[in-house]
């Protein structure tokens, strides 16, 4: 039976009625990540960010104290600034997971965006 077991490894005991191996000896999930554009307030800022670096984006929302919607995440972009000046802010599109990408997207719809560098 050892001989059995040995060769068979955990399909083997699997088959015989073992338990199968436990969930910390699986590999983790790989995390998919999605480019998510957001709009930050200061398009000077927007304009310090380089691929590659990292940001906390905050949300700076009237009634309360600033929260951070997304900390960490990867700059993947930073497009060439808009020809028409205002204070729409800048584009930056960002590497994140799916559920920050929409949590950005929900902050960015009802308040304004802001970075710090990490």
């Amino acid at each position: 039976m050892a001989a059995a077991l040995a060769v068979g490894g955990t399909e083997a005991q699997a088959s015989r009625g073992a338990p199968p191996p436990a969930a910390a000896e699986r590999p983790p999930a790989a995390v998919r990540t999605v480019s998510a554009p957001v709009r930050i307030a200061d398009a000077g800022t927007v304009r310090l960010l380089r691929p590659g670096d990292r940001v906390d984006v905050v949300a700076a929302e009237r009634a309360g104290p600033p929260r951070v919607v997304a900390a960490g995440a990867r700059v993947a972009e930073v497009p060439a600034p808009e020809q028409e000046p205002g204070d729409g802010g800048a584009l930056v599109v960002l590497s994140v997971d799916r559920d920050t990408a929409r949590a950005l997207v929900g902050a960015g719809a009802v308040t304004r965006l802001a970075v710090t560098l990490c």
